[in-house]
């Protein structure tokens, strides 16, 4: 069903230049997401001529999640509580293990 043309939306056409009529073209979706994660670069054109670049990443255990994940969890407090009973469900006596093996580890290099 296509929408119905508004008189808005005939202006909008008739001012737009032939070269950004999109009609007909589909875009990627996603296509750049793996390269934003990774961190990205913005360079910022100034009237005096100079260019001011800068470099965006991720802060420091900041966490994409993929939308799949995110359906479930709208906010910081939600991904929180739900780790948070993660971490209660791993055994104790896992976690006392790694570290007496690592204590017994330096106590062997001691020697």
């Amino acid at each position: 069903m296509k929408k119905a043309k508004t008189k808005h939306h005939e202006a909008a056409q008739a001012d737009m230049l032939s070269e950004y009529d999109f009609t007909g073209k589909k875009g990627v979706r996603g296509k750049y997401y793996r390269a934003y994660r990774q961190g990205h670069t913005v360079k910022i054109y100034k009237a005096d001529g100079t260019v001011s670049i800068r470099y965006f990443t991720l802060e420091d255990g900041a966490v994409m999640l993929e939308p799949d994940v995110r359906r479930y969890f709208s906010n910081s407090d939600a991904v929180n509580t739900a780790l948070r009973s993660l971490i209660a469900l791993i055994p104790a006596k896992s976690a006392k293990r790694k570290t007496s093996a690592k204590s017994s580890h330096k106590a062997s290099l001691r020697l």
